[in-house]
This record gives structure tokens, sequence and C-alpha cells, in this order.
């Protein structure tokens, strides 16, 4: 028995005595990645000298049992530090971009990478493989351990097989176990520092999802590729049967960053672009036809017009109307949703729709339309539908119960992307994973859903200020989110009653308003009757204000699921936005973030009775300067909102 364990305490011995160290650190020196190559290779991260990630196990599985990170070699290391400034297409939280990290790459003799990189607002690593054959990931080993005592916020999911809407869920991670599986992002909280994981640049690749593997451990998981699907109705194409891998995929390639955007402060997580950073850069050679804009929507509202002579619903008449409003209030698009096509053929216009003639009547008006489809409907038959889409001018397509983010699904969104971009055609993914900077690469995909967003209104009361607090530090940390905002028919949580047709709000007016500045979307949906927010005119005048794409963010304060003030500049405008939970709350606005000179501040704050009759409200005008602080009152499930103007001379 001797003879035969010395051998393997010897070999335990080279190993160690052969481990490599390296080490790079982010450019202001708070964050130092230590990567350990032995037996196995491993990395950990500090933050202001405090280990916040530790005994990490990376690795890759092949298909022939093969394994990346298993007793390897290095071949060589490369040290290199990255200092642009990148330009956005669609520029949805700043016009340039600050790109500075350091990197470390790391090759091994076995043929493959792995690539570091140290930015001041976070980390990053992926493998990067150099094969002449085909590749077969059969898993990925992704483990990470945080402090004890480290708390989440964990979006739980019952499956694959999800559109991805969840509620943060704040737990202490040591009670998360292999049994909660969650999509990403999560945020995880540890000592005073916010880690949110995430990923960027899904690529012919599954998507990541995490469960709990205990004290303090979370462990990646992917979807397998599917083997076998089952459709159900026209839209629920679910996997009955998988094969034994994740991906199946070209030799020579870089697989997709996993992140971990990095923030002591909690509105650092609002501010980071990292996601964007990381991923592909932009592959049109020109996309001035690409416009962001406000978006009329008639699902939401369930085509509740009235004071008209016409009876509303899937019609002509009715989508004139929403037009009509568009135009009149300068709203860029108005989209047809669920019901002008036959469901299981896009190619089929029910009865009573001429959408040629919808759009040439939206074009005389300025005013684009946008299409709702099935993902499988439209996928089909993708080429002919976005040839007949053009020929009828249609402006883009919003393509909704996608449900899944496997190697099969993701190389769906790469190709529609793709594809409407040769048609000039803007795409919204609806019943979609999270944002991965697919927008980077194909700027025409300006949002997506992915978040539980306005519409559970109509049959669930998940929807209320904490959520709409918890989102802006989870989820959009990922991207863009088509949350849907901008409720006319408000209610305080004792009043709030879940209706389907006739929809309504939790939390004040002036909430709904906020949610335009707090929230990020280069396609920004008004989802409520064109009836009510002409009935509003003067909320809908502010709305219709607010910029979907911005040159600056500043976050003011902010607290996960608690409250949030930030601003935004738009050219020499600046918006001001606070939220806040089911608590009343008082904030602190200074406004040094101003230039020089004399602004006049466009305000709409939290009525009097807003407690208890939430559509109230205050709209009013100061004269403001830089530097100036005031005390900002946000009621029970409230907001506040204002518009910044230079004065003219």
């Amino acid at each position: 028995m001797k003879k035969i364990i010395l051998p393997i305490i010897l070999a335990m011995n080279i190993l160690t005595i052969c481990a490599k160290d390296y080490k790079i650190s982010s450019p202001d020196g708070k964050i130092v990645i230590n990567v350990s190559i032995g037996s196995d290779i491993k990395w950990s991260a500090t933050y202001d000298n405090k280990e916040i990630i530790s005994s990490v196990k990376t690795a890759m599985i092949l298909g022939d049992g093969k394994i990346l990170g298993a007793n390897e070699a290095i071949k060589k290391s490369l040290l290199n530090h990255i200092n642009e400034i990148l330009k956005p297409e669609v520029a949805y939280k700043k016009s340039e971009i600050i790109n500075n990290c350091n990197a470390l790459l790391l090759s091994f003799k076995t043929g493959f990478s792995l690539q570091f990189r140290a930015y001041n607002d976070g980390i990053a690593y992926r493998f990067e493989t150099a094969f002449k054959d085909t590749l077969i990931i059969k898993n990925e080993i992704s483990e990470v351990q945080f402090p004890s005592e480290t708390n989440s916020w964990y979006p739980l999911e019952k499956g694959f097989m999800s559109h991805n809407e969840n509620t943060f869920i704040f737990s202490s991670l040591d009670t998360i176990t292999n049994k909660h599986l969650a999509s990403l992002p999560v945020l995880f909280q540890s000592d005073g520092v916010n880690i949110l994981l995430t990923e960027s640049d899904i690529e012919d690749y599954a998507g990541m999802w995490v469960r709990g593997a205990g004290s303090g451990k979370i462990q990646g998981t992917w979807p397998a590729y599917p083997a076998e699907e089952t459709l159900s109705g026209d839209r629920n194409l679910r996997v009955t049967k998988t094969k034994d891998y994740i991906a199946k995929t070209e030799g020579t390639r870089t697989f997709p960053w996993r992140v971990f955007v990095i923030a002591s402060d909690d509105g650092k997580l609002i501010e980071s672009d990292l996601v964007y950073k990381l991923a592909a850069p932009n592959r049109l050679k020109e996309t001035g036809w690409i416009k962001p804009g406000k978006v009329a929507w008639d699902w939401w509202n369930a085509n509740n017009i009235y004071g008209v002579d016409f009876k509303s619903g899937i019609n002509n008449e009715t989508y004139k109307y929403y037009i009509d409003f568009a135009s009149k209030n300068g709203i860029e698009y108005v989209v047809l949703d669920e019901g002008w096509y036959k469901l299981g053929n896009v190619l089929e216009v029910v009865p009573g729709m001429d959408i040629p003639g919808l759009c040439r009547y939206a074009a005389d008006k300025n005013v684009g339309i946008i299409v709702w489809v099935v993902w499988k409907s439209f996928y089909d038959k993708i080429d002919q539908a976005l040839d007949q889409f053009t020929k009828w001018g249609v402006k883009g397509v919003k393509v909704d119960f996608m449900q899944r983010d496997d190697q099969k699904m993701v190389n769906f969104y790469w190709e529609a992307a793709r594809k409407a971009s040769e048609h000039h055609m803007l795409i919204d993914f609806h019943g979609a994973y999270k944002p991965d900077g697919l927008g980077r690469t194909y700027p025409n995909a300006l949002t997506r859903e992915g978040v539980k967003g306005l519409e559970n209104d109509k049959w669930s009361k998940d929807i209320d200020p904490r959520h709409d607090v918890t989102l802006p530090f989870t989820r959009m940390v990922a991207g863009p989110m088509d949350y849907t905002p901008g409720a006319m028919i408000n209610m305080d949580r004792a009043n709030f009653n879940p209706q389907f047709t006739r929809p309504e709000s939790q939390g004040t007016r002036v909430h709904q308003i906020a949610l335009y500045v707090a929230y990020e979307s280069p396609l920004q949906m008004l989802a409520d009757s064109p009836s009510n927010y002409m009935k509003e005119q003067e909320c809908t005048d502010f709305i219709v204000k607010v910029p979907v794409v911005w040159d600056d963010i500043k976050v003011l304060a902010g607290k996960v699921g608690d409250y949030l003030l930030l601003a935004r500049r738009s050219g020499k405008e600046w918006f001001a936005g606070a939220l806040t939970n089911w608590s009343p709350r008082d904030l602190d606005l200074d406004l040094s973030f101003l230039g020089e000179g004399d602004y006049v501040m466009e305000v709409f704050q939290d009525g009097i009775n807003a407690d208890k009759y939430a559509s109230d409200y205050k709209h009013l005008k100061l004269d403001v300067k830089k530097g100036l602080k005031m005390k900002i009152h946000l009621a029970p499930g409230g907001g506040w909102v204002a518009r910044i103007t230079p004065k003219q001379n």
C-alpha cells in the first residue's frame, strides 16, 4: 500500500512546487486578480486588499473527455494594457465609454488560452481555443466561492425554459443550495462590496446559469444542446431530449466572458458599462438608419381607447388613432402587437388590417411601424417575412417567446439580428434572456425584455415599487430592458387590484414618469392608452421629452431595493429622477453636476395626497444653478423627476 501512496504524494508535491502564480490589477489598483496554475486553474480577487472571491476552479470539459484546465503547462504569458474611448452607435448609457483595463493572457501547451481582464469596475475571464477540428464542449466548470455572511439578490428559476422574468430574492448565500437555479445576472453583497455576476459576448454557445453549491459557493451550469423539441401551440418550443454536450462549435474561437461587476457603492453598479466593453465590436458597415425612439404600445392597455366613433380593436381605425397620437406627440414608433397576423403564419394578415396602408399612413406622419411576431413562426419564414415586411414599409420587429438560451436558441438571436440589419430593420427581443452586449455587435438590436416588467401588473402584485428600485442595480446592469413603463392609472398598495384588460400600476404617478429617466432602453414604450395620455397631456408632454439615448450618467444616491436618485445628460440638458420603495423618503439633491450658468428646472413631484391618491402630483418650474442643494420628498411608492435646461441668453 505504501508503494502506491508514495508516488501519488510525490506527484502532488511536484505539482505544488511547479504551480505558477500570476497577478494583474485594475488601473486604479483597487482590484487585484491572482491566478494559480497547478493541478487545477484557480483564481481569486481582492478589492481594497480584501478577498471577495476565492477557491475558484475553472475548466472546460471536451467531448472526448479531455479537461482544459487540469495539470496544464504554461506555454507563455502576456500582459497587456487597453486604454481607448469607445463611441457606441446607440448610446443607451453614455456617448463615450472609457475602455481602460489591464489584461493577462495565459497560453497553455495543450492549445487553449485563458484571458483575464481587470477594470476599475470589475473583472472578467474567458477561454480561447486554437484547435483545427470542430470542438464539442461537454461542460464548463466555473465555481465561485464568496466570503462567509455573503448575501445575494437571487433571481430564482424553475428551469431552463423561462422568460427570465424574475423577482430578485434577497437571501443569505449560505441558504442557497443545488436545488436553487438562477438565471443571470445575480448580485452578491459581501461586507460592503457588490459583486454582480453576468456574462458578455454569448455567440454560438449556451447561456450561463448558476446553482448554489453550499457554504457560500456558486456553480455555473448551462442548458444542454437540444436533441428533440416539441411545439405547443404556436410559441412554446420545448426541449424534450438533449445531447450530452452544451455546444458544438469551431475549434478556433473565443468563448463568452464571465463578468463580475464590482462596486463598493450600490450606485456604481448602474454606472458600469462592463458588459458593453467586453462585447464584440460593431459588425455593421452603415448604421445611420438606426433610429432609437419611443413607442406607442397597444397590448398592455388592451386597446382601451375611448371618445371615438369606431369600435376599438385589431383594425385599421384603431391603429390610425395610435399613429395620430404618436405623430402629434413626437413619438417615433407604433407597435402592432399580437393579433395583426393569423397565429402560426406571419405572412397571413387578419381581415380588417391593411399593414402596407398603415405603414404609408404612418410614414406620412413621420411615425414608424414595428410588428410583433412569435419567434418560431417568424424563424420558419424569416427570409420571406423580412422581405415582405420591408415591402410593406415596416421599420422593426418585436420577436417574442424564445424562452431559452441553449446554443441553438442563442444562434437564432444572432441570425435574427443580422438578417434584420440587412433589411435596415430594428429588433426588440421579448421572452428573452438577459442582454450580453449583442447591441454593440448589432446596434439594430436596440433592447430586450428578460425582465419582470409592467405587464405583470395585469395579473399579479409582483411589480411593486420595491421591485422597481431593485432592477436598476441588478437586471439593468446587464443592459437595456424593455420594462414598458408609463401607467396613467396609479394605485397605492391597499387599493391596487390586478386587472388584465383595465390595467393599473402600483405606486404614484410620478414614480411612473421617473422610470423614463431611471430605466435604460433605446426603444422605450408608452404602455398606456393614447386616450389616457391625451387626458393627462401635462404628464405626456414631459414623458415624450425624455431622451432614450444619453451622453452621461451620474448616480447621486441609491440602495438596492430601497431608493435611487440619478441624473442623465443629453446634450446640454440634464434629467434627474428618483424612486423609492413603499417607504416615504426625503433625499438630498445636489446640482453640482450642472455646468456654469442659469437653468430652468421643470419638476414633477408627488402631490401632498399621493400617499392615498397615487395619481396626485405637483408640476412646477424653478430657477436653479450649479451647486444648489435641495430636499426632495417621495411619497410611499413615490417618485420625483426633473428636466433641467439652460436658460436662453
